[in-house]
């Protein structure tokens, strides 16, 4: 169990210092505007400038993209460290069965991981920022930004490296902070299917 404590409370850690930090910036912005500065709109076509309809279906090749990059080989994963390995473990077959207030906890840091917390801040907050600053190149920069955010988990930099071309830069180029976050929420609702089997097994 100390295992995933420690898992969870590295997460949550950080998301509620990068929470607390967006919500001081946006306190008084209306919903509207909001939604419009964190780029929670629907993607819009460079090309014709239309929003939503057949242009979702960009997330269909970005999420196999993402879950082709999660089989990439990379550095040796540290023991204790990584929640894959944890999940296909014995102790974790072992800690989740019938751990139902385990599986709420492992819910919450699914939704704050990637809907609340790192496409929020990363996409929806900083890219629109950072046009200013780096150019034509501020997606690149954000997906640089984001793989050294994981530096906790030095092992998966190289791989999150490639998320600048998988969430970075059809975020930009759709304007849209909802296809970062639909397509990294792929990988939440994978851990969601394991985690909940491995409970039922209880």
């Amino acid at each position: 169990m100390s295992r995933i404590s420690h898992l969870v409370g590295e997460h949550d850690r950080l998301h509620a210092v990068a929470q607390v930090e967006l919500l001081e910036d946006v306190r008084d912005v209306r919903l509207p505007m909001l939604r419009e500065a964190l780029w929670l709109r629907a993607p819009r076509s460079p090309r014709s400038g239309r929003r939503g309809g057949r242009i979702w279906l960009i997330i269909v090749p970005l999420v196999l993209a993402f879950g082709l990059e999660e089989m990439l080989p990379g550095p040796g994963i540290i023991a204790g460290h990584d929640m894959g390995t944890f999940l296909d473990s014995h102790a974790g077959h072992t800690v989740l069965a019938g751990a139902w207030g385990w599986f709420a906890v492992l819910v919450a840091l699914f939704v704050f991981n990637t809907v609340l917390g790192e496409e929020l801040l990363f996409r929806g907050y900083l890219l629109p920022r950072m046009n200013g600053v780096f150019g034509k190149r501020d997606w690149a920069a954000n997906g640089v930004l984001f793989a050294v955010y994981h530096l906790h988990m030095p092992w998966v930099i190289p791989v999150t490296l490639l998320d600048s071309f998988i969430l970075a830069y059809p975020s930009k180029r759709y304007r849209s902070a909802l296809v970062g976050i639909a397509v990294h929420s792929a990988q939440s609702i994978v851990l969601f299917g394991i985690v909940l089997a491995l409970v039922l097994k209880g």
